[in-house]
């Protein structure tokens, strides 16, 4: 059942999925109906699961559950996956890829593999100050403290 992102609990599980490309205003609107059809659709042993979404700079699609109220469920889970992969099929994006690094240059979002990051700080492109997005968050908590840091206060500190 689609709750609206904004009530969900701090310790609700979130996933985010970066694209490797900005969606288009088109896009977005197609993205979020379907994903609206998604949650209000998405179940765990026959029960709705209480989720909401939100979609951030064009690129991001943030899901996040809140697990108080239901579980979420293997199956669930593979249906998120299987939902995320079709998406990436209709647009042709890449979503799923966590080893790619997304960054901000100014207003724009940069989306680089993460071979080409390193060599960016090798090189001083990136530094300590730079706002990195650090999509392995596990909660709206973490995801509203710690998605968009510098990347010295994140696991791409290892590399600047």
């Amino acid at each position: 059942m689609l709750v609206d992102f904004d009530s969900l609990a701090e310790n609700s599980r979130v996933w985010i999925y970066q694209s490797n490309r900005s969606f288009t205003k088109d896009e977005l609107v197609d993205i979020s109906d379907k994903l609206i059809v998604f949650l209000n659709n998405w179940v765990a042993h026959g029960l709705n699961l209480e989720a909401g979404f939100e979609i951030k700079y064009k690129r991001f699609i943030i899901i996040a559950l809140d697990q108080d109220k239901q579980s979420v469920t293997g199956c669930s889970i593979d249906a998120s996956v299987k939902f995320i992969q079709e998406l990436e099929i209709l647009y042709s994006v890449n979503l799923m890829d966590k080893m790619n690094v997304s960054y901000k240059q100014g207003d724009y979002v940069a989306y680089k593999t993460l071979t080409d990051f390193k060599k960016m700080a090798k090189d001083k492109a990136v530094s300590k100050k730079t706002i990195v997005f650090n999509n392995l968050v596990n909660s709206v908590g973490e995801y509203k403290q710690f998605w968009e840091v510098p990347a010295s206060e994140s696991w791409h500190s290892r590399f600047v």
